[in-house]
């Protein structure tokens, strides 16, 4: 129907929205939206309502500055650095200040600059994130991207869809809606197409579906009402914090700032009060404790982090990697169990009609029409079940048809029966009820099965080709689940879909990466087991969705280990396997595309999703393939470990190397009548060496550290630190007996020398420190690192002999001297060789009780989707909602 000129639709902010629609019998309110329910808005009126209501969107994920910036100055090193800038320009050392605030100003602009771009390239990734819904404009139904519809959008409604906006109802076949991201109630509720009064309560509006909430069975077509923020999601949304909770990796980096803010603390206090009690001016040892806290503190460690993350997340997209949120790639490279689904991922997904296979004395072609005339759509465009549509466009379905059959009545599939039944009427008026369903399910409501079928069934199986089961019965009055019984059975449908060629490759990638896959597929146990031996992942151990439920958690852990193949489970069966493997403290990745995947996906460590997915199961997801498959995943989990190793590298090398310098500076100062280095020149040494580690991002990393989780271990952290740090110490003090005695140097000349040693020692350290290969140059560095770290030290060791000298207390240095640095240099290289060798053993040998910092804020985080609005808008999934 095409209107010249409509009168405009009511306008969404001056109206009781879908309360008010639902009040109002269903042709009123088409009437006032000017629709007819068979044909929709055209194209032009579309356009038109687009322009005066905006996009169907509550909020948008957009990389602001302003929050941006706030977060950098969030950190407690930060705190520290400003603490002691403030402190050195109140007692007169405006040099100390200035310096601090350069490291201040460069750590806050290069962490600014790289999370900005980071949060950039996860708005361009959110942009490549679609949902559709199925709408009728212009007389048909077509897909369209949610975020077009507009009120009085004519759309249809199926399992697994996520209501994209107020919907008053118009037909309703068995729909059923879980709204608990609105109310909170667990249960599905039922809707009707019923008006209802005035002041009825949200959660009482059987005639509407809301946004947000999930078709958990059924189907319906409806008029959309309000859009966007006008929603009843939109509302609630509005006045909501939408901050994201930690990942595992955030929570892990925060408790390591604070273990450096102890450490400094610590040392800073005991530094200063030795001084006082020797005597020491009181503001010099002020200065000098401040300057040792800094020094220990790797400053740029957020900009490290952007950096790494900016670069990885446009590394993951050229691999077909999509990261929801960009810090959930350093979770993914946690992962050490991946529970995946089997179509699609491990076979080809394309699904193509075999043959039909009678039970008796009719013919295939009977079989395959009432396999037709039992599905929710009557063509291969309509979307739906994947067996459905290979039917529809197999050349057997086009030859055969419906012929003159009419479907009167359809009982939707839902995961629970497995089954979908309708009655249809032939030209004699004969009415029949068929349903068709997984193959157990149908037969156990069957009666007088032929033992022939069961052994055609077995050999199916057995051969790994997809089953469905057509029976039927006369038909009852009406059409409800309790009448699926007392059938009989027509015959088989038989499917093939193939392993992917590629898959058994993929799997060895995993393998080596140290993932274990499991699949949990809803398809027959015998089936998954026939494609993962195909695939080489030998005899397989299976268990069933009926096994599960006679486990208890403890038994089913332990099963877990054991077992390969989940099959014939429901999606609560998924997601307590989900949950029982996460209790054993490992990272737990799941994969699925289906709604029926949803609550897996929740329960995952890292749940993962591909673009072709339903909408819920992308929702769902924090991270998206391009592409179905497993080498696709094996590549995103290296990419995510390789950024944790770098990360690692500056925080092993920076931690190690500067509290051994620290810890020198501190005791030197214990014996010498002068402060071994300047505050200014602590300072300074620590800017440039910092400097130097912004290319780490940039390192490779040993194929080696790619092929275990990777998760933060604040103890080893410490031991480290503890370890190496003294080892630099060592050359340190024989830095101090050079200048000493071979030089015989004043405070000038002596600190010069100390400082181009230490920062040659911790810059180069970097070469031996990035692999725990031996000697270290079996390891190749990235040609940036390179660069960065030996112009770092040329600076260093020119810098005395600059102008700059005098003000910054520097003293040229004697040629002899930069010999014996060679010297020094390539012996304590070696020394972290040896000390490399024995604490690798040590550390590998020693017990190690991983934790899992932040999993329990993540799980909350997952299951908050199922329990509240509030946490469902403050992690906002959806791109119609963010």
């Amino acid at each position: 129907m095409t209107i010249a000129e409509p009168a405009p639709p009511r306008d969404q902010s001056r109206t009781t929205g879908v309360v008010g629609a639902a009040a109002l019998p269903v042709a009123e309110v088409l009437r006032e939206f000017q629709v007819e329910a068979g044909i929709g808005l055209s194209g032009v009126e579309v356009l038109r309502r687009q322009a005066r209501y905006g996009p169907n969107a509550v909020a948008s994920h957009r990389a602001r500055p302003v929050a941006v910036l706030l977060h950098q100055l969030r950190s407690p090193l930060l705190g520290l650095l400003v603490i002691a800038a403030i402190a050195s320009y109140v007692v007169g050392q405006h040099s100390d200040a200035v310096i601090i605030g350069v490291i201040v100003a460069l750590s806050v602009g290069l962490g600014f600059f790289n999370e900005y771009r980071a949060e950039k390239a996860a708005e361009a990734l959110h942009s490549e994130i679609h949902h559709s819904t199925v709408a009728i404009r212009d007389g048909s139904p077509s897909p369209v991207d949610v975020t077009t519809l507009v009120p009085g959008d004519v759309v249809e409604l199926r399992l697994g869809d996520v209501v994209p906006a107020d919907i008053r109802l118009i037909e309703v076949t068995g729909l059923e809606c879980d709204e608990s991201v609105l109310t909170g109630e667990s249960l599905p509720v039922d809707k009707t197409t019923a008006e209802v009064p005035v002041g009825t309560p949200l959660a009482d509006l059987a005639g509407c579906a809301l946004m947000g909430t999930v078709v958990h069975a059924g189907s319906a077509v409806g008029i959309v009402v309000t859009t966007g923020a006008a929603t009843e999601f939109g509302k609630i949304a509005a006045g909501l914090d939408t901050r994201q909770l930690d990942t595992e990796f955030q929570v892990g980096l925060r408790r390591f700032s604070m273990l450096l803010v102890y450490v400094a603390g610590g040392l800073t206090t005991s530094i200063f009060v030795v001084n006082v009690v020797l005597d020491r001016p009181i503001i010099d040892a002020l200065l000098f404790s401040l300057a040792i806290a800094v020094g220990i503190t790797p400053q740029l460690l957020p900009a490290v982090v952007s950096t790494s993350l900016a670069a990885g997340s446009r590394r993951m997209r050229k691999r077909k990697v999509l990261v929801k949120r960009l810090v959930c790639i350093e979770d993914l490279g946690d992962v050490d169990v991946l529970f995946t689904d089997k179509t699609g991922t491990l076979t080809h997904g394309r699904v193509d009609f075999a043959r039909a296979v009678p039970a008796g004395d009719d013919a295939a072609d009977e079989v395959l029409k009432l396999g037709l005339l039992c599905t929710e759509n009557t063509t291969a465009d309509e979307g739906g079940n994947p067996l459905d549509r290979a039917l529809w466009s197999s050349p057997a379905g086009k030859i055969v048809g419906t012929g003159e059959w009419e479907r009167l009545a359809v009982l939707p599939f839902d995961h629970d029966r497995r089954m979908v039944s309708v009655v249809v009427r032939n030209q004699s008026g004969v009415s029949t009820m068929v349903t068709k369903g997984a193959p157990e399910t149908v037969l156990d409501r069957c009666i007088d099965v032929p033992p022939d079928a069961r052994k055609a069934l077995a050999a199916e199986f057995a051969a790994g080709n997809r089953v469905v089961a057509v029976a039927t019965r006369p038909a009852p009055d009406g059409l409800t689940a309790q009448d699926e019984h007392g059938l009989t059975l027509m015959g088989l449908l038989v499917f093939l879909d193939p392993p992917k060629q590629d898959a058994a490759q993929a799997l060895r990638r995993l393998a080596d990466l140290g993932i274990a896959v499991k699949v949990v597929t809803g398809d027959n146990a015998e089936v998954a087991v026939t494609v993962c031996r195909d695939l080489g992942l030998g005899d397989a151990v299976a268990l069933t969705g009926v096994d599960i439920d006679a486990l208890d958690d403890d038994e089913l852990g332990e099963a877990i280990v054991r077992t390969t193949v989940f099959a014939r489970v429901s999606p609560e069966h998924k997601a307590r396997i989900v949950r029982v493997q996460r209790r054993a403290r490992g990272g737990v990745a799941f994969l699925g595309d289906g709604v029926n995947d949803a609550l897996a996906l929740h329960a995952a460590d890292v749940g993962i999703s591909v673009d072709s997915a339903t909408d819920v199961a992308k929702d769902a997801a924090d991270v998206i393939l391009l592409e179905k498959d497993l080498g696709v995943l094996a590549d995103g989990v290296a990419e995510g470990r390789r950024i944790f190793a770098n990360t690692i590298k500056y925080v092993l090398m920076g931690t190690s190397s500067n509290f051994g310098n620290m810890a020198s500076a501190a005791g030197a100062s214990l014996f010498l009548a002068f402060l071994p280095m300047l505050p200014s020149q602590i300072l300074l040494n620590n800017l440039l060496y910092d400097a130097s580690q912004l290319a780490i991002p940039t390192d490779n990393v040993d194929e080696e550290q790619l092929h275990r989780p990777s998760h933060w271990d604040i103890g080893f952290i410490r031991r480290f630190m503890v370890f190496f740090g003294p080892l630099s110490s060592v050359f340190d003090f024989g830095t101090f007996a050079v200048m000493l005695w071979v030089f015989h140097s004043g405070p000038e000349q002596f600190r010069s020398g100390w400082f181009v040693e230490s920062l040659a020692t911790q810059t180069l350290v970097i070469f031996a420190i990035r692999t725990r290969r031996v000697p270290f140059f079996r390891s190749h560095p990235s040609l940036p690192l390179t660069l960065a770290a030996l112009g770092v030290v040329l600076v260093g060791a020119v810098l005395p002999a600059t102008p700059l000298a005098g003000a910054l207390g520097f003293q040229p240095l004697p040629g002899a001297f930069f010999a014996a640095l060679v010297g020094m240099v390539v012996c304590y290289l070696a020394l972290i060789e040896v000390g490399k060798r024995y604490f690798y053993r040590v550390a590998a040998a020693a017990p190690t009780v991983r934790r899992s910092y932040g999993g329990h804020r993540h799980v909350r985080r997952r299951a908050a989707y199922f329990s509240t609005a509030k946490r469902w808008a403050g992690t906002p999934r959806h791109p119609s909602h963010s």
